[in-house]
């Protein structure tokens, strides 16, 4: 029997009643499958669980120790991941789909949205979803049909999802993040690892020390990738040119897929995405050429080093994507001297490290946020030189950025970056970090560019 058509005999939980869970619901409702939605805060959601259920579908995010997940183990309920049951539906609906996927502390987003533009270029049919764009169900759900789905996952997604079986996978980076949900760094950093365990071939920065060594242990295939000369077996930066010696028929011939000029902006960390990108592409018979065009005419997304305004010299950058602190000092370092705008919820990150790293790039430091104490305790142990200005809130959070925003133009000259990377998440004072960039961007317009 199909796992559709004994899923039309189950009574169904889902756990999470954001975008996933909405997505779930749909698919349940549209095939006429009872099922319950439990969230805390969602209105009209349930919150305590008083059924008995034969599955349960879980979002992102819920932790496997909430007190809804344990009533639900505690009846013998089968639990799944949306990803392990968007799994079990692919298996059933549509067999001969392959899955490919990625994840990183960094870099997830915009790499996969290379995929993404790689395959509009493509003779192979894909779509990019999971912790990007839609989720996974709502694409299967559609009816659509696609050689490949292409998935970005967070290491919360990855904490759940044990079924899926990928033809290639990208390991991007590993940098402490979400300490405050995982309960460390070595179980969060686990958590990142399964996803080699589901494929049999991996693309791995090469310069990411994290990925290289907690990646010794796994047996499979590794692709390295880095911005030096390749090695046979390798994808790598010769000159100005991105090249292949991974997927060649011929390991002493180099073949390049791209130029720097080819990618915008072209700052370390961006070659480095294009190049993760391009060996998830080639893994799967994607020719060089069109990796090519896909690269050329990818850009990126708003909040992602998003130059806003040029004027008298100074350089206005919006990264309010960059929520820890390795996306932070990689922005940093893509810059010769910054005002840093940082602050929010470090969830239990250590600054240190990337003052340390970053210091002789900043110039002064604006900072925001319940967690502004500790960059300012970061700074004053690691770059005691540079100051920092800590803005009060008054709950207002247009008005922050206004006083943000006027305080930066005080202190910026000629030749330096204003750049918004706040190393840290924003709920704390707003809605979310594009929330945080467009009022960032609202404010350096009104302000500076009137």
């Amino acid at each position: 029997m199909s796992f559709m058509h004994e899923l039309s005999a189950k009574n169904v939980a889902i756990i999470g009643a954001g975008v996933t869970g909405s997505a779930l619901l749909d698919f349940f409702i549209t095939r006429g499958i009872n099922a319950d939605l439990y969230d805390e805060k969602a209105p009209g959601a349930l919150r305590e669980v008083n059924s008995a259920y034969d599955l349960a579908v879980v979002s992102p995010g819920w932790r496997t120790d909430h007190p809804i997940i344990v009533a639900l183990e505690t009846t013998g309920c089968e639990i799944l991941s949306e990803i392990d049951f968007s799994w079990k539906v692919k298996e059933d609906i549509a067999p001969d789909q392959k899955w490919i996927a990625l994840t990183g502390t960094n870099g997830k987003t915009t790499t996969i949205q290379m995929v993404q533009s790689i395959f509009d270029y493509s003779t192979k049919s894909g779509i990019a979803c999971g912790n990007v764009g839609e989720p996974v169900i709502s694409v299967l759900a559609s009816g659509e049909k696609f050689d490949y789905l292409a998935l970005e996952l967070s290491s919360f997604q990855l904490q759940w999802s044990k079924l899926p079986r990928y033809e290639a996978v990208a390991l991007l980076n590993i940098a402490p993040d979400h300490i405050d949900w995982h309960g460390s760094f070595d179980q969060y950093a686990l958590a990142k690892l399964r996803l080699l365990d589901a494929g049999s071939v991996a693309i791995i920065n090469g310069q990411d020390t994290e990925s290289v060594i907690r990646s010794t242990s796994w047996s499979g295939r590794k692709i390295f990738y880095n911005l030096d000369t390749p090695q046979a077996g390798e994808l790598g930066l010769v000159e100005n040119l991105l090249v292949d010696r991974a997927f060649t028929s011929d390991p002493s011939r180099a073949v390049d897929f791209a130029e720097l000029s080819d990618i915008h902006p072209a700052v370390p960390h961006n070659v480095s995405n294009a190049m993760a990108a391009a060996g998830l592409a080639l893994a799967i018979g994607i020719s060089h050429e069109e990796i090519r065009t896909g690269l050329q005419n990818f850009t990126l997304d708003r909040h992602r080093l998003e130059v806003v305004l040029e004027k008298e010299g100074i350089t206005w950058v919006n990264d309010s994507k960059a929520t820890n602190p390795h996306a932070a000092a990689a922005a940093l370092l893509s810059h010769i001297s910054s005002i840093w705008i940082a602050g929010g919820l470090a969830k239990g990150a250590e600054m240190g490290p990337l003052i340390e790293r970053c210091a002789l790039r900043i110039k002064a430091a604006i900072l925001i946020g319940q967690d502004a104490p500790i960059i300012a305790t970061a700074l004053s142990k690691f770059a005691p030189q540079i100051p920092y200005y800590i803005m009060p809130f008054n709950g207002d959070s247009l008005e922050l950025m206004r006083d943000v925003v006027t305080q930066a133009q005080e202190l910026a000259k000629s030749g330096d970056t204003v750049l918004l990377a706040p190393a840290c998440a924003s709920m704390d004072q707003f809605e979310d970090y594009a929330d945080r960039g467009e009022k960032f961007v609202e404010m350096v317009r009104e302000v500076v560019g009137r």
